[in-house]
């Protein structure tokens, strides 16, 4: 009886660790940042080729009561035949005060903007990793030479929560002036013309107190 009661044992070991959680035998985790964008829309009335009276202060207290900030891109939605510079300028101007500049483009949004009116658009993206902690798969035994069912969470979750402009995750930064020599070369250039520490001399010091 004892070797088919190991037999049964050993059977059983290995069909609970194949069971529990995704089974990873990559060193990329299976736990990613997801990214989602949320558009939030304000029209106001225009007149002329600038916002009606009183629009400008009601769109900056639509951005306050927003909290826009880094990362929120704002545009503009002149759905008439040729868009006004004029009123694009005006809420370029209520968005500068807080460091953001507008997009080229709108995004599609639902509904009509009624004649006499543009549509202010801010989008703001958010990133999570689902299902993190994710515990469903125990660290040992380990028998399906998989990675553990956390794996990457912690690592994760923190650059999601650190990237400022979450879109970053999703498409980077344009690395503008890369290929520019000169901007290239303008830290390793600021470190070789700094004068060496010690250059004029050494400060002196004194240990004895004032009288």
């Amino acid at each position: 009886m004892r070797p088919i009661s190991t037999s049964l044992l050993t059977a059983l070991a290995l069909s609970l660790g194949a069971c529990g959680g995704t089974i990873n035998r990559g060193m990329e985790s299976v736990h990613q940042p997801v990214v989602s964008r949320t558009d939030y829309v304000l029209d106001v009335g225009t007149g002329g080729s600038a916002l009606a009276p009183g629009e400008a202060e009601r769109l900056s207290g639509w951005f306050d009561s927003l909290g826009v900030g880094y990362g929120d891109r704002i545009a503009v939605d002149d759905r008439s035949s040729y868009g006004d510079t004029g009123i694009r300028d005006a809420v370029a101007t209520v968005a500068a005060r807080r460091g953001l500049l507008l997009a080229d483009a709108a995004p599609i949004t639902a509904g009509e903007v009624i004649p006499g009116a543009v549509r202010v658009v801010v989008s703001r993206s958010t990133a999570t990793v689902p299902g993190c902690p994710d515990w469903t798969r125990a660290a040992t035994p380990e028998l399906a030479s998989s990675s553990m069912s956390n794996y990457g969470c912690a690592v994760n979750s923190t650059l999601a929560a650190m990237v400022a402009n979450k879109e970053d995750l999703v498409r980077g930064q344009d690395p503008i002036g890369a290929s520019d020599a000169r901007t290239a070369g303008k830290a390793i250039k600021s470190y070789r013309d700094r004068a060496p520490t010690g250059a004029e001399g050494l400060k002196s010091e004194t240990t004895k107190g004032s009288n």
